[in-house]
C-alpha cells in the first residue's frame, strides 16, 4: 500500500518588543541566565500581568498579512502544564477566542503555487529555556532552567494540515518568515530561536481522506533541520505500517546528530490543558477602525511586491521570487533600480556576483561593503558600453574592498572598454593573420571556431573590447 503524507506547522515566533507581553522586564537576548525577571514573569504570588499594547497591534499586522479575519473580541486564557522551563505552571495563551483566524497563504514549489490555510494565529507568552548538561534532553543527566526567556511574548500561527512533503512545509515556513520580517514584528533569527516550528506528521493511504494518527516534533529552528526531520518521520511511520505496526499519538524530538527523531511522551489534547479563562487581563476589545488602521499601515507584502517586479520590469518569476523574499534584499534591489539601472541586469548581478561574495563572507545583504548606490552605477556603466560584462567583474570586486565609486576605479585602472572601431579593425586583422587554423576552420563552416579568435582578441586587450563589436567585425572579416 502506498502512503502519502500529511503535514501541518505550529510555528512560534517570537516578537520584537522591547518589553515582555505582561511585565516591564527586557527581552533582548543573550543575557546572563536570569538576570531579565521579575515577580510577574516568575509568577510569584499577588502579582497582576498588564497586556503589553504593542503584542496586540503586531498581533493583529501579523494577522491582516495572512489574510486572517481579526477577532474584535478576544481574551487570554490559561493553559494548564506542569514543566520546569513554566514557573506559573500554566502558560497565558489563548484557546476559543484567538486574535485571528481562517486565514492563508500561498506558496511557490516545483513550479506550483498552492494554497496553505491558517486555522488561527494566537498571542501567548513563551516559557523558559532548559539548559541541558549533555547534547540534548534525551542524553542529558541533569537540566538547569534560565527563565529570561519566559514571558516574552509569541506569536502561534497554526497551519491547517495542508502540506504533503518536507519541501512544501519549508516554503510555507519560508514564507511565514518573510511576511514576519516584512511587517517588521518578529527578528526571525531562526539560531536565536525567535522563529520555531513544532511539526505535526501523519500518514494515510493515497486517495484516502481519513486522517492517519499523528505525532508531533517540537521546536525545530533551521530549515534543513525542518526538512530532515519530516523527511525521517514520513520513512519511520511508513516502516511501521508496512510492517503491521500502529502509529503512537505522540511527542517526538529531533536528534541532528544522529539524523533520527526520538519518542519524548504521550501527546496532549486540548482537554488535557484544562483550558480557562485569564481571570486576571481583561478581553481584548478591537474596533473595526482600528483595524482598518492596521490594515493601511501595512507595508507592501512579498506576493504584492513580486507581481509588480513581475510587471514592472519584466523579470521571472523565479527571480521576482527570489529577490522580494527578504525585505531587505528586495529594497536593496529597489535603490539599485532607483539610480537607473537596467531592472534585469540588476537581478543577476545581485542573485550572481553579490550573493556570491556575500556567502563567501557569511554576510547578509544589509552588511554589502557595496551599496546599491554604486552596484547601480556600475551596472549603467555595462549598459552604456563603458566597461563589459567581464570588466564589471574586475569592478565589483575592487568595490568590495574600498568605498571609490565605480567610475573611479574603472579611470584608474585603465578599465574603459575599447569601442573604437578602427582601433579593433586592426586587433582584428592581426589575430586573424597570425591564426590561420581557426580562419580556415571558420571558413570551411565550423562557425564555433570564431570563438577562438575572439578569445585572442581579449586576450590581446585585457578584456577591455567590446564583445559584440569584435564578433560583428571578426565575422565581417573572415565572410571577405
Amino acid at each position: 500500500m502506498k502512503y502519502e503524507a500529511v503535514i501541518g506547522l505550529e510555528i512560534h515566533s517570537e516578537l520584537k518588543t522591547k518589553t515582555k507581553i505582561f511585565c516591564g522586564c527586557a527581552t533582548g537576548f543573550g543575557a546572563e541566565q536570569n538576570t531579565h525577571v521579575c515577580p510577574v514573569c516568575l509568577g510569584l504570588p499577588g502579582v497582576l500581568p498588564v497586556v503589553n499594547a504593542r503584542v496586540v497591534e503586531f498581533a493583529i499586522k501579523a494577522g491582516l498579512a495572512t489574510n486572517c479575519t481579526i477577532n474584535q473580541y478576544s481574551k487570554f486564557d490559561r493553559k494548564n502544564y506542569y514543566y520546569p522551563d513554566l514557573p506559573k505552571n500554566f502558560q497565558t495563551s489563548q484557546y476559543d477566542l484567538p486574535i485571528a483566524e481562517h486565514g492563508y497563504v500561498d506558496i511557490m514549489e516545483a513550479g506550483k503555487t498552492k494554497r496553505i490555510r491558517l486555522t488561527r494565529i494566537h498571542m501567548e507568552e513563551d516559557a523558559g529555556k532548559l539548559v541541558h548538561s549533555g547534547e540534548n534532553i534525551k542524553n542529558s543527566a541533569s537540566s538547569n532552567v534560565d527563565y529570561n526567556r519566559t514571558g516574552v511574548p509569541l506569536l502561534e500561527i497554526v497551519s491547517e494540515p495542508d502540506m504533503s512533503s518536507a519541501a512544501e512545509a519549508r516554503a510555507y515556513m519560508e514564507k511565514i518568515k518573510s511576511i514576519l520580517e516584512y511587517i517588521d514584528v518578529s527578528n526571525c533569527r531562526m539560531e536565536q530561536g525567535n522563529l520555531r516550528a513544532d511539526i505535526n506528521v501523519s500518514l494515510r493511504p493515497v486517495g484516502s481522506e481519513v486522517l492517519g494518527t499523528r505525532t508531533e516534533m517540537k521546536n525545530i529552528n533551521s530549515f534543513k533541520a525542518l526538512e530532515e526531520a519530516i523527511e525521517y518521520e514520513i520513512e519511520r511511520q511508513t516502516e511501521v505500517l508496512e510492517d503491521g505496526g500502529h502509529i503512537v499519538q505522540e511527542t517526538r524530538t529531533w536528534d541532528p546528530v544522529r539524523g533520527v527523531t526520538l519518542s519524548m511522551r504521550s501527546k496532549e489534547e486540548a482537554q488535557d490543558y484544562r483550558y480557562m479563562p485569564e481571570p486576571d487581563l481583561p478581553p481584548i476589545i478591537t474596533t473595526a477602525e482600528e483595524i482598518e488602521m492596521y490594515r493601511k499601515a501595512l507595508p507592501e507584502l512579498p506576493d504584492a511586491r513580486r507581481e509588480r517586479l513581475e510587471k514592472e520590469y519584466g523579470l521571472s518569476a523565479y527571480d521576482a521570487s527570489s529577490i522580494t523574499a527578504s525585505r531587505p534584499l528586495a529594497e536593496y534591489f529597489d535603490a539599485v533600480t532607483a539610480t537607473g539601472a537596467d531592472a534585469k541586469l540588476a537581478a543577476n548581478w545581485i542573485m550572481g556576483e553579490l550573493a556570491k561574495h556575500l556567502n563567501g563572507e557569511g554576510k547578509t545583504i544589509t552588511e554589502s561593503p557595496v551599496d546599491a548606490s554604486r552596484l547601480g552605477k556600475m551596472i549603467q556603466m555595462i549598459s552604456q558600453g563603458t566597461i563589459s560584462s567581464k570588466i564589471a567583474k574586475d569592478v565589483f570586486a575592487a568595490m568590495w574592498t574600498s568605498a571609490d565609486a565605480p567610475e573611479k576605479i574603472v579611470k584608474d585602472k585603465g578599465l574603459v572598454q575599447i569601442t573604437d572601431t578602427k582601433e579593433l579593425e586592426t586587433i582584428v586583422q592581426a589575430v586573424i593573420a597570425a591564426n590561420p587554423k581557426p580562419v580556415t576552420d571558420y571558413q570551411s563552416g565550423n562557425k564555433k571556431a570564431i570563438g577562438a579568435l575572439v578569445g585572442q582578441i581579449m586576450k590581446q586587450t585585457q578584456g577591455k573590447a567590446n564583445p559584440a563589436l569584435v564578433n560583428q567585425l571578426l565575422a565581417a572579416a573572415l565572410e571577405k
